[in-house]
């Protein structure tokens, strides 16, 4: 009897186009696992390594970067330095200015001090200049003005004497010039200055004349040495003030020495 083998095993399916069965879902499942899986690796591996797994772009944006960083730190030092040549140069205009004002305020004191020194010199000598003196220094008058004697022409004393042995010191009183200096007859060596206030002295029986016609005398100045020359009895000074240089116009000398300071 013959038998018919019915076949076994499973059977399949027959495939619809577009289909896939469990398994090559299950296979397209970790397929598509790993690919995601290495793609978070790679960007782990990015993370972890940054030079060794680096892009052009990365490149170029850290460079960048970096030359951004130096030009504005470059631009800064420059700014700063530049900021502190301002403050320097500022500074020095200052301390010049101040300098300036320093010096100038010293040669204002030190021009006003020469003022004063020049005032106050000026001062002194235009006082030094306006001031009398004795004509012999330390003396006396021995015969007063106006006495009366037959030793004088005219009979009565035109001036005053003043006690000085020879070779004393004669001075002249005031400041003014020399208008005669030499023999006066019975005055002897006699020396006539006309005074800066307009009035005349004369200085007798000199027995050396120190000055010259012309010459410019000051108060206290040297003229001659007392003496005994001319119509005299003793050596002394005669002394007369005058309102002219000649003879007769004599005023009183005494009241003229104390009138210009003169304590005699």
């Amino acid at each position: 009897m013959a038998f018919t083998r019915t076949a076994t095993g499973k059977h399949r399916r027959p495939r619809k186009p577009g289909l896939r069965t469990g398994a090559n879902i299950a296979g397209i499942t970790t397929v598509a696992s790993g690919v995601v899986a290495g793609i978070a690796g790679q960007a782990f591996a990015a993370d972890e390594s940054p030079s060794s797994h680096e892009t052009g772009l990365t490149q170029t944006i850290v460079i960048g970067d970096g030359i951004a960083d130096h030009i504005e730190a470059q631009a800064q030092s420059q700014e700063t330095a530049a900021e502190q040549a301002a403050a320097k140069a500022k500074a020095e205009a200052v301390a010049r200015q101040e300098a300036a004002r320093k010096a100038e305020a010293a040669a204002k004191k030190a021009k006003a001090e020469r003022d004063a020194k020049l005032r106050a010199a000026r001062e002194a000598e235009r006082k030094r200049l306006n001031t009398f003196v004795a004509p012999i220094s330390g003396s006396y008058v021995s015969t007063a003005y106006q006495a009366s004697s037959g030793l004088w022409s005219s009979g009565t004393h035109t001036g005053i004497d003043f006690h000085a042995s020879t070779g004393t010191s004669v001075h002249a009183v005031g400041s003014g010039e020399v208008v005669e200096a030499g023999w006066g007859g019975a005055y002897g060596n006699n020396i006539v200055i006309k005074m800066n206030d307009g009035t005349y002295t004369q200085y007798g029986h000199l027995s050396s004349i120190g000055v010259s016609v012309g010459q410019k005398v000051t108060p206290g100045q040297q003229i001659g040495l007392s003496g005994a020359t001319g119509n005299v009895t003793g050596p002394h000074l005669h002394f007369e003030a005058r309102t002219s240089a000649e003879y007769g116009s004599d005023i009183d000398p005494l009241a003229y020495l104390r009138s210009h300071g003169v304590n005699v």
